[in-house]
């Protein structure tokens, strides 16, 4: 795993993204708007999703190791803008509350267990500050003000996001790949894929030439891999359809 934030700062952060979120929301002209980065999706429909996410992995992480997760909370929410802004708040304070209780090194169950990213408290935290991070754009982007995210926040969220989600044991089915993510900002990644797997690390300077690469700001790295920017984007170099391939692998474990 790439070197991420302290879990102190990682519960900050989710405090601080998830205010930046609810104002974004408080701004909006209903929650009736659509969320244009998330088809279908209304503001309310995007408060339920982010503050369900949090309550079903605050449930997570209080339990301990598991085999399966709890179940999600299907209570009906208020549809009227306060009321359902301090079910998110409340709902954001029982994350954090699990968090704080539960340390960094508790282990319980993750969806991405095969990976690189840790499955424990910590692992799900720097994954929740991302989520907030990107849905915070989605909520933005509804009220019509997109604020620019801060820089630092964004590069962790590309490398999130590869050891998250870009890393498995399950064998690439195509011919084996490297691809480089170049972030104007300095920091730059390596995924491997091939017959191990999806791979991440940090690209050195004598590392092999890439199959494919993509070059933008780190806020534009990460809105494209969560699926928020298209490869039109970016910069790219090299055979785009490796990305088109990564975008559309559902790897079995």
């Amino acid at each position: 795993m790439t070197e991420s934030p302290e879990y102190s700062a990682l519960l900050q952060l989710i405090d601080e993204r998830s205010a930046a979120f609810r104002s974004a929301v408080a701004a909006a002209p209903s929650l009736d708007v659509p969320v244009p980065s998330c088809p279908e999706w209304t503001l309310f429909d995007l408060v339920q999703h982010l503050g369900t996410g949090q309550r079903w992995w605050a449930a997570i992480v209080a339990a301990g190791p598991a085999e399966a997760p709890p179940a999600k909370d299907a209570a009906e929410l208020p549809r009227e803008p306060e009321a359902l802004l301090a079910w998110y708040a409340e709902s954001n304070e029982l994350l954090l509350s699990a968090l704080r209780e539960a340390g960094p090194e508790r282990e319980c169950w993750v969806w991405w267990g095969a990976g690189v990213s840790p499955a424990n408290a910590r692992g799900v935290a720097r994954r929740r500050v991302h989520e907030v991070l990107v849905h915070t754009y989605d909520a933005q982007l509804a009220a019509g003000d997109v604020q620019p995210m801060p820089a630092d926040v964004a590069i962790d969220g590309v490398a999130e996001f590869l050891d998250t989600c870009n890393s498995t044991p399950a064998a690439w089915p195509h011919e084996a790949a490297t691809v480089h993510y170049h972030a104007t900002e300095g920091r730059s990644w390596l995924l491997t894929l091939d017959g191990t797997g999806a791979w991440p690390a940090p690209l050195t300077d004598d590392a092999a030439p890439a199959s494919a690469s993509a070059t933008g700001t780190a806020e534009q790295l990460l809105l494209f891999v969560w699926g928020r920017l298209t490869l039109s984007d970016l910069k790219t170099e090299g055979d785009q359809q490796v990305f088109e391939q990564l975008i559309a692998w559902e790897p079995e474990e």
